[in-house]
């Protein structure tokens, strides 16, 4: 294991070949300041243009011109937290993008094993697990390559999605 930066966690959406994904397991976070205004100005009914979210979006819309493929799957507590509801209203542009978003109710996952924290692997080679304080905040992101690793994860994904709803399926209970 090996300590990272979001910065070097960054390089891997950049050299991926073929597939990257995302595995949530929080009902809440606090990723980031735009993020955290972003959420806050949705709690006070504001109108939001999701033009923030165009970063994100555009390097999707690159990747699957490449060829590459985005998936996330997102476990939840039903009914969902305040932050679910928000991230469920403003994921559609990246969906539009080409990113493959699914939930999972929390109650269908109770027998499959999983990981201990929320991860992205990159072409069932690299995982990048992100360690979250109590209050939302990333405090370590750790890279494994090692397969046994890999393994769990790739296993752990591929069970949460095969129970998952794709985005415009799912209604948020």
């Amino acid at each position: 294991m090996e300590l990272i930066s979001a910065e070097e966690r960054g390089e891997y959406f950049a050299t991926f070949k073929r597939e990257a994904v995302h595995l949530e397991l929080r009902d809440d976070y606090a990723t980031s300041d735009l993020e955290r205004e972003r959420f806050a100005a949705w709690k006070a009914s504001e109108a939001d243009d999701l033009s923030w979210m165009n970063p994100w979006c555009d390097r999707i819309r690159k990747a699957i011109a490449e060829g590459k493929r985005y998936r996330r799957a997102c476990v939840v507590s039903e009914p969902l937290s305040e932050y679910r509801r928000f991230a469920y209203d403003v994921v559609g542009p990246s969906v539009d993008a080409g990113e493959e978003i699914h939930w999972v109710p929390r109650r269908l996952v109770s027998d499959v094993a999983l990981p201990g924290n929320d991860f992205w692997m990159f072409d069932e080679e690299t995982v990048v697990f992100a360690v979250f304080s109590g209050d939302g905040e990333v405090v370590q992101r750790q890279l494994y390559t090692d397969p046994d690793v890999v393994k769990l994860c790739a296993d752990a994904f591929k069970a949460v999605w095969s129970l998952s709803i794709p985005h415009h399926e799912y209604r948020r209970v």
